[in-house]
């Protein structure tokens, strides 16, 4: 039998909205987030794999602030830039992040003491770029799901 690899590892997502939307994101309540790119810092020490499923997922309780956003019909995941390592690297890379993105406040970070885990830029590549430059400036090797398509691939693989 051969046993299954458990992957953990720390991630961008980069999110299109699509048009200026306001959003009630549970307990934190309305957020009027403007249309363009968002980067969203996340970590998987339990499953990589699964906790990418689960973002790409339609049909899933809300939970974490991040699920708020992405349930909005005006949002989508345009991009995932991730690395797989078992540090726990995910507000460290938030930091690198926010250096050269705007925060939006209080966001995905509840369970630590960093002012945000969300990011708004106005460019697809911008935000690429920066996801891909901090990994680097941490001493991670990111990897990239190159376009929606493999994105779309991975969610029916997972």
């Amino acid at each position: 039998m051969t046993k299954k690899i458990i992957l953990k590892g720390t991630y961008c997502l980069i999110i299109y909205l699509r048009k200026d939307t306001t959003i009630e994101i549970g307990k934190r309540g309305s957020i009027n987030f403007r249309r363009g790119y968002y980067i969203y810092v996340g970590s998987a020490l339990n499953s990589l794999e699964s906790r990418l499923k689960r973002h790409l997922s339609h049909n899933k309780k809300l939970f974490w602030h991040v699920d708020y956003l992405l349930n909005s019909s005006n949002a989508g995941i345009e991009e995932i830039v991730f690395a797989v390592d078992e540090g726990k690297w995910e507000c460290v890379l938030a930091a690198e992040v926010s250096k050269e993105g705007v925060e939006i406040g209080c966001f995905g970070c509840s369970d630590c003491k960093c002012n945000s885990h969300l990011f708004y830029f106005d460019e697809l590549e911008e935000s690429t770029a920066v996801c891909i430059n901090s990994f680097k400036r941490i001493s991670l090797e990111p990897n990239k799901f190159d376009n929606l398509k493999e994105i779309k691939s991975l969610e029916n693989r997972l």
